[in-house]
């Protein structure tokens, strides 16, 4: 099993390209499983010894510790090992194919008010560089809907001030162009400028050492801002993704637009966001509907 694992792990990384994120949640899911069935098999088993009883009781015992989307994330994780080893002639037959995934409860994703978003933006006020920097980052975030990897992924010669896109690789290695607004684009040329317009090879956030800005010191800056807003609950970067998308919706994107901003590679993702249009409607009804009212 170690070898198969380590084989499709190189596989993500190289053919792939596989943000080093995804490649360690892969190693952690797959490594957990691995252990599982060398406690059920012993240390010689094989992925061709897997069944998809086995791969049941794995998900059974998962459930005592684990919510269905964290359980979905590792099945999915073990679908794609199998997949891999039944297209390269590792295995004869796929067990993965006979467990069906878990459902997931289906959560409203939380996003923020406009006041909310716009305090939360606009925290970042003294003129050094770091502020400066951090301004940026949350303008981005919320401006164009930018997951953190692909935030710290950003390359100065990715943005194009003057054009008000940005040049982004997401999931996979697939590349788009996102619009950049206004408030966003003053915020990054402001900070720009105060780096003496860095050449365009340049990662484009960096941290107090002058490296390339990481997810966690993102999810850092958000935490920081969140502080000093007493009356704001505490986020994740994540949370300004939503926000976009749901802000978007509210002022009448189509939803196939908003799925080509974010990225999603599927439809079904970007329908959780639905959830506030209906919302907007049923209170536009109640408001304007003669039966409606009470």
């Amino acid at each position: 099993m170690e070898t198969a694992i380590a084989s499709f792990l190189r596989y993500l990384e190289t053919e792939r390209n596989a943000s080093p994120h995804t490649q360690e949640g892969y190693r952690s899911d797959l490594g957990q499983f691995r252990q599982f069935v060398v406690q059920e098999l012993g240390a010689g088993a094989g992925p061709g010894d897997v069944t998809h009883i086995l791969i049941r009781r794995w998900l059974a015992q998962l459930h005592r510790t684990h919510q269905k989307s964290s359980i979905g994330r590792k099945l999915a994780a073990v679908r794609a090992l199998f997949k891999y080893l039944l297209r390269t002639g590792g295995i004869a037959r796929n067990p993965a194919e006979l467990v069906s995934t878990p459902k997931k409860e289906k959560k409203v994703p939380y996003h923020l008010a406009i006041d909310e978003v716009t305090a939360l933006v606009e925290a970042p006020r003294a003129p050094d560089l770091l502020s400066l920097r951090d301004r940026a980052i949350l303008e981005t975030l919320y401006s164009c809907g930018l997951r953190v990897s692909e935030l710290t992924g950003l390359d100065v010669g990715g943005l194009d001030l003057a054009d008000a896109t940005v040049r982004v690789l997401g999931k996979g290695g697939k590349e788009r162009v996102v619009p950049v607004g206004s408030h966003a684009r003053q915020a990054l040329d402001a900070y720009l400028a105060a780096r003496s317009h860095p050449p365009v090879d340049a990662p484009l956030f960096l941290n107090a050492r002058g490296g390339r800005l990481t997810s966690r010191s993102v999810r850092r800056v958000v935490d920081n801002h969140i502080l000093r807003l007493a009356t704001m609950r505490r986020i994740s970067p994540h949370t300004l993704r939503h926000t976009f998308a749901t802000h978007m919706l509210e002022g009448g994107a189509d939803l196939r637009a908003i799925q080509e901003l974010l990225g999603h590679a599927s439809l079904s993702t970007t329908q959780k966001y639905t959830h506030v249009g209906i919302d907007r409607l049923m209170e536009v009804y109640d408001k304007a509907h003669p039966k409606a009212r009470k």
